[in-house]
């Protein structure tokens, strides 16, 4: 079942098309990640879901109800949507107590007890909601932002890059804590991001966005191994694209013969490895295989990035991911071999 049904969505603003025919399903109880460069159109999606916008055209279903279509256009306040903006925008005239509360109907000490309780669950202790927002941490914000969402007890929560502004450590905690917090609650998800490995960490789906358009979507690994085209393929990380030829399911390249997941005959292709399926050794004197001279060493902590230029006319310079315990020094003759399949490319 779907919670969520988009249908042929449009959005223009003047002549500038910002959503084309966008065509999408959220899982109940999943997590879909939409991710694309500045300016693709990810945050006018989620303003049109939410209900900030209102599309040209198309339809957007919530739980079997419509909420948007030539005939319907329910407001922003009736959809029973959980947002969270990328700065939070917590009420700073409000205590965090206060900004939990808002919205929230019932008085007294029941009010109080809901509210200590989502503050409970996410992590926050009830004797902060004493606190003002500027008070608390960029983490802790992000925190209240969430559980003032989670107090509508919404349909679909929507997530605008809320992780942005934080730091690298607490990035990665906060986002494993709100994917286990909102899994735990039964909440659909939908997070807008432009960080690649945040995308890929947090989805169960994962739909990439290109100049308004919808380009590709599926579960991350998927995308993320097989990539309709090459702006995809580069987008979601560091690739080795070439050029080869395809003769029963064996490309011939640059790197020599390599499997690959299709089986077309004599047909002249793109290839796309990830860096991770090559793998690096020191040159024996005479070893056969494609052989090439380590002309770069990137030092990144527990790996090192490695740029080897290939013996050969082509002279082609890869990209390869070593440890830095084994990883040979500049001028090392070296030696590489691939894992696992080529992709063939289909633009």
């Amino acid at each position: 079942m779907n919670t969520l049904e988009l249908t042929a969505i449009c959005k223009s603003f003047g002549r500038q098309s910002a959503l084309d025919t966008i065509n999408l399903s959220l899982p109940t109880g999943s997590r879909t990640v939409i991710v694309g460069p500045s300016g693709s159109g990810k945050t006018t999606l989620l303003r049109v879901i939410a209900g900030f916008e209102f599309p040209d055209s198309g339809s957007l279903r919530l739980n079997g109800q419509v909420l948007v279509d030539d005939q319907h256009q329910v407001p922003a306040h009736q959809r029973l949507i959980g947002y969270v903006p990328q700065d939070g925008a917590l009420f700073p005239h409000m205590t965090v107590a206060a900004n939990v509360g808002f919205g929230l109907a019932i008085k007294g000490d029941a009010r109080q007890q809901r509210i200590a309780e989502l503050l409970d669950s996410v992590a926050l202790e009830a004797s902060l909601g004493g606190r003002w927002p500027h008070e608390l941490s960029g983490g802790q914000q992000q925190r209240v932002a969430l559980a003032r969402a989670l107090a509508q007890q919404p349909r679909l929560m929507l997530l605008d890059e809320p992780f942005s502004a934080l730091d690298t450590g607490l990035r990665t905690a906060m986002r494993k804590m709100v994917a286990r917090l909102l899994e735990e609650a039964g909440v659909t998800t939908l997070l807008v991001t432009h960080d690649q490995s945040e995308a890929l960490s947090f989805a169960d789906q994962l739909a990439v966005m290109r100049q308004g358009r919808l380009v590709q979507s599926g579960p991350p690994m998927d995308v993320y191994q097989f990539p309709n085209d090459r702006q995809t393929a580069l987008f979601l990380g560091e690739a080795v694209l070439m050029p080869a030829r395809i003769e029963a399911g064996w490309a011939y390249c640059d790197l020599g013969r390599i499997a690959v997941n299709h089986q077309r005959n004599n047909a002249q292709v793109h290839i796309m490895l990830r860096p991770e399926q090559l793998q690096i050794s020191t040159a024996e004197p005479n070893s056969a295989g494609c052989q090439g001279v380590v002309t770069e060493r990137d030092f990144a902590g527990d790996s090192c990035a490695l740029t080897v230029m290939l013996h050969g006319e082509s002279a082609r310079s890869l990209r390869v991911r070593s440890s830095c315990l084994q990883a040979p020094t500049i001028g090392s003759k070296v030696q590489l071999t691939t894992r696992g399949q080529a992709h063939v490319l289909m633009d």
